[in-house]
Order: structure tokens, then sequence, then C-alpha cells
């Protein structure tokens, strides 16, 4: 393996690598021209840095950082907006830019992401952050899983429609489609099947009308007829996972267990 750094002047540049999760893959280098390895053009960006990485033997999380201006057209702020780099995986290294020979240095998935119009800056999770999630579960009065997921038990596909597209309020970021779907959609889920923001998933906010608010902007490209998916939504409480779909064997949450605040209740008088 190519050692770096093991004398007075090397010939070497970073390089970067993102996978979106809508399936597009992009690699940047920090050099003066583009370089093709590994099968992927990375394309110059050097107004692109990595920040300092910090790298550990134990079970701690590595961090890193990457920086740079939104000059280039790979990463436009409208794509970072509709968060279609949200959670991609990422891999930074180093690179001889004569030879090509090449090492990883850190691997994960971005994190959140900030930009002023003008820059950005992304903060980097490695792998080992899912060693730092707390596995036991604490008691809530709400349900703790995820509508129809495991723990729920109710069918994903019976609360499922595929959708096509009607209408669009860029305004208010709302979304319309053919025909009457009901108003049980909010807390639900939108995945367009196509378009500009395919495979992302929209939290919708509120239903009014047949007007879905969403919780992220919509790419203004999106184009009428669009198909999508549209999954119900629940609250998560008792009243609903009983009364609108007969699944309250399956509720995860205590509502009847005394809160924090148990102590600073005022007590009522006995009739």
């Amino acid at each position: 393996m190519r050692v770096f750094f093991d004398r007075e002047l090397d010939v070497a540049a970073t390089f970067w690598r993102i996978f979106r999760r809508d399936g597009i893959a992009l690699g940047f280098t920090s050099h003066d021209r583009n370089l093709v390895f590994c099968g992927m053009t990375h394309r110059a960006a050097p107004g692109m840095i990595p920040a300092a990485i910090r790298m550990t033997s134990d079970l701690s999380e590595d961090s890193a950082g990457v920086e740079g201006a939104l000059s280039h057209d790979a990463i436009r702020e409208v794509d970072l907006a509709s968060g279609l780099f949200d959670h991609a995986g990422i891999e930074i290294g180093i690179v001889d830019w004569e030879t090509l020979d090449h090492h990883t240095m850190y691997s994960g998935t971005l994190g959140k992401i900030e930009d002023d119009r003008s820059s950005f800056s992304a903060e980097l999770r490695s792998a080992k952050q899912v060693l730092e999630q707390d596995l036991v579960p604490r008691t809530s009065p709400t349900c703790r899983a995820i509508f129809c997921a495991p723990g729920c038990g109710l069918s994903a596909s019976k609360y499922t429609k595929n959708v096509v597209l009607g209408a669009v309020d860029f305004d208010l970021n709302r979304v319309q489609f053919a025909g009457s779907i009901g108003n049980d959609y909010v807390d639900g889920q939108l995945r367009f099947l196509a378009g500009p923001q395919t495979g992302l998933v929209f939290g919708i906010l509120d239903s009014k009308d047949n007007w879905l608010t969403l919780d992220r902007p919509m790419n203004e490209n999106i184009e009428i007829g669009t198909p999508a998916e549209l999954q119900e939504g629940c609250d998560h409480t008792l009243a609903t996972c009983s009364g609108r779909f007969g699944n309250a064997i399956n509720f995860r949450g205590e509502p009847f267990l005394p809160g924090n605040d148990l102590l600073a209740r005022y007590g009522k008088g006995g009739g």
C-alpha cells in the first residue's frame, strides 16, 4: 500500500465520495483537475475541503467534517434543501494524483448539513455511531413502535396507496393528488417514485381539503403526474391505536403510568 507523506514533497490530494440514497454517486477531489479511479470520476473541487478527521482505536465515535463553496453544479442549494443529501454515505481519503494510488481514511454518513446560500458545511458520522444508540426502551404515554413496522403489527400495504401528483403549492409547500384521498395522512409519509426527489421520504404535517403539507421543501422541477406512494399516519396514542386501527394489543406504550409531574399535581377533593 502506498505510504503517504514519507518524503519532503508529496503529490497527494484529498478525495471524497458521496453515495446518495436515490442511487446517485458523486466523487470530488481537492486537486485542480479531475481524477478517475475506482471506476468513478472525481471532479475537481478545490473549494471543498475536509476538516480535521479524528479516528480512535476504541469504541468512541470518530468525527470529521467537510465544508466548501456552493459553486459545483453537482451540489446545488436546492438539492441540499430538498434533502437529496440527507443521510448519504460518504468516504474520504487521500490519493496520489500521479499514480492514482489511494487510501480511504474515513467512511460514514452525512449528518446535519448547514448552508448560508454561499457556502455549506456538513457533519460526518462514522459507523461507530450505531454503538452509541440507546437500545433500552423508555416508558412513554405514546406508542414507541414505528407505524406499520416491526412491533406495530399492522400491514404497510394495507395503509399505503399509489397516487399521482395533481397539484403543487410551492408557497405553502403542499401537494394535492388526483382523486379524493381523505384526511388520515397527518403524521404519515409520502415517497415519490419518479422525478428529482425519487425515493425521498416526506413527513406529512397537515391535511386539509385534500392538500397535504410536507415537512421538507419540494423541488421546483417536479412535474404534475409524478407517481408516488402515500402511507397513512398515526399519532401513536392509545385511542387511535384502539379506535381507528383495532390494534391496542400491540400498543408499545404506558398511557396510564404516572409521569414526572405526579408530585407537582394539585390534589382533588373527594366528593
